[in-house]
């Protein structure tokens, strides 16, 4: 029988080692494209979206599948104080309007449009590289 919190830790834990440095730093010229993909699905953006939204980021950039627990631990390991519970939220939030979707593996990923979107505002380095299969 498979250990299903034991392999999540230990996912967790890859994510962790694996992205010590954020997708986008906090300003607003380097996460208007997040910003634009917020406004198109009707949502206001909020410090805790852009930080969920750059964890995504870094994860599937990295190749990494992340759940809510692994989202909150990358935002926790850069000292930032939210609660558990606030990460589910907007996490199921994104998930409602459409921006993410929660896979069979208990993992998050960008939605087919939201990837278009973030490629066409992004000048970043690999944009297909944030597709997760």
């Amino acid at each position: 029988m498979l250990n299903t919190s034991a392999s999540a830790t230990l996912a967790t834990l890859k994510f962790q080692s694996t992205s010590a440095h954020r997708a986008f730093d906090f300003e607003r010229s380097s996460n208007e494209h997040i910003r634009a993909l917020l406004r198109y699905y009707g949502l206001r953006t909020s410090l805790i979206r852009l930080k969920v939204i750059d964890a995504l980021l870094v994860a599937a950039r990295d190749g990494t599948p992340i759940g809510v627990r692994g989202v909150h631990s990358y935002l926790q390991s850069f000292s930032t104080d939210l609660a558990f519970i606030s990460v589910r939220e907007v996490l199921r939030r994104l998930c409602d309007e459409g921006v993410i979707v929660f896979g069979a593996d208990k993992s998050y990923c960008f939605t087919a449009l939201a990837i278009e979107m973030l490629e066409t505002r992004s000048d970043r380095e690999d944009p297909a590289a944030y597709i997760v299969r």
